[in-house]
């Protein structure tokens, strides 16, 4: 794995900005930059390359790399893993089942998970493509108060396929 920073001897540029603790921030010649971070038992790290000159910070490079790869692990478990809850239905699907679908598929969007509803379309169903359409598009709009539509219903092979994500709240 390549290190993401140039360290010391690594450092390309002839004059370098020096900052740092304990340092006289100022341009000075790599080579000086470096007696300088080695003279407080440090590392000289290029930080911003593309600046003109170049910005290096006097640091320890070890300690460093721990709290950078710290803060990524930060920033990845304050991401949010999405979840895809599938709920399935028949064409024919009728009044009480459909309530319960949409009572769970609520629940499902409250919590912050994404609902992928289908209708499957088994042996000749696949005639009543219309029912299935209708169903979907009722399914949606009963949930248009926590849930906006990704994609609209679709037919993939024998599935008509409506995808649903939780509304933002506003605060």
């Amino acid at each position: 794995m390549e290190e993401p920073y140039r360290v010391n001897g690594k450092i390309t540029a002839r004059e370098v900005r020096v900052v740092g603790e304990n340092v006289e921030q100022g341009v000075y010649p790599v080579s000086e930059a470096i007696k300088v971070a080695q003279a407080h038992g440090l590392d000289l790290v290029e930080i911003s390359p593309k600046a003109d000159p170049p910005v290096c910070k006097v640091i320890d490079y070890s300690k460093f790399k721990y709290e950078q790869k710290k803060k990524q692990k930060e920033i990845k478990a304050k991401a949010q893993k999405t979840v895809l809850k599938e709920i399935r239905f028949g064409p024919n699907t009728d009044d009480h089942d459909f309530n319960f679908k949409l009572k769970h598929a609520q629940n499902f969007l409250n919590e912050g998970c994404k609902v992928k509803a289908y209708v499957h379309f088994v042996g000749r169903t696949i005639v009543f493509k219309e029912r299935g359409e209708i169903l979907l598009l009722k399914f949606a709009q009963a949930l248009e108060e926590v849930a906006k539509v990704d994609q609209l219903p679709k037919l993939e092979g024998k599935r008509m396929i409506i995808m649903l994500s939780p509304k933002v709240k506003k605060k």
